[in-house]
């Protein structure tokens, strides 16, 4: 009986024409979907496949983590050639590790690390228009700063995450939470060891809010304290987000 392996790929994608990562019932569009056609094309079977985070509808990825097991003798260093012979061009392994069994790519995450892009141009750049959220206005930047520095630490994040959540625990642990302008863009750059269901775009929300002054920094604080979803910012649009990196 062929030995069994875990097999570790790392993806990137334009979520854009995704309905996210996980395969849906009526048979859309995901990564997960694709990916899977991939893996059954080459193997002749569908895996089970375990992603490290499971993106939204629009939402981009450049270091998504799966891995599943399989018998198949393809050799380590063919996995990424192979699966991009038969992925579409909006998605990519860059990335394939034999790994040990026990290896989970959800479970085993220490880490992740998410950014938002909000583009403050005048007019809309048509070539960042998939990948950030257009936003004219003045804002206020050591606000924001200020305002995000607080978001840093182990807190009860339930007022940051959508409604209808059924996780046993909202509290998580962030460990950055900055905010950069480079040229005419800002850059809003998470790391925790855990984000609820659009927790990163209802963060990026609220932050614009304080941001144009319709709200002070302390907002921030209020808001773990009662737990108020609907004190917090509206959630900004999935396509200035992106999974930049899952860390093991």
């Amino acid at each position: 009986m062929p030995e069994l392996r875990n097999i570790k790929l790392t993806l990137a994608y334009d979520g854009t024409d995704f309905c996210g990562f996980q395969r849906q019932a009526q048979g859309e569009r995901t990564v997960q979907s694709e990916l899977e056609k991939a893996l059954a094309r080459l193997t002749g079977s569908v895996p089970k496949l375990i992603a490290a985070g499971r993106t939204d509808s629009g939402v981009h990825a450049k270091g998504q983590v799966v891995n599943f097991q399989t018998t198949s003798r393809i050799p380590t260093a063919r996995w990424t050639a192979a699966l991009n012979s038969c992925l579409p061009p909006d998605l990519v392994v860059w990335q394939a590790e034999e790994v040990p069994l026990e290896f989970h790519a959800r479970y085993g995450a220490k880490s992740k690390t998410y950014q938002y892009i909000v583009s403050c141009r005048r007019w809309p750049d048509v070539f960042l228009r998939r990948y950030s959220y257009h936003w004219p206005g003045v804002l206020d930047l050591k606000a924001m700063g200020r305002a995000a520095a607080q978001l840093v630490g182990e807190h009860d994040f339930r007022g940051f995450a959508a409604a209808g959540s059924t996780v046993k625990t909202t509290v998580r642990r962030l460990y950055r939470a900055e905010v950069e302008r480079r040229g005419e863009e800002i850059y809003f750059t998470f790391q925790g060891n855990g984000f609820l269901y659009k927790m990163v775009r209802n963060m990026v929300g609220t932050l614009l809010l304080i941001g144009e002054r319709k709200a002070a920094p302390l907002l921030v604080e209020e808001i773990f304290a009662h737990g108020d979803r609907q004190a917090a910012g509206p959630t900004a649009p999935p396509q200035g987000l992106t999974l930049v990196s899952v860390e093991y």
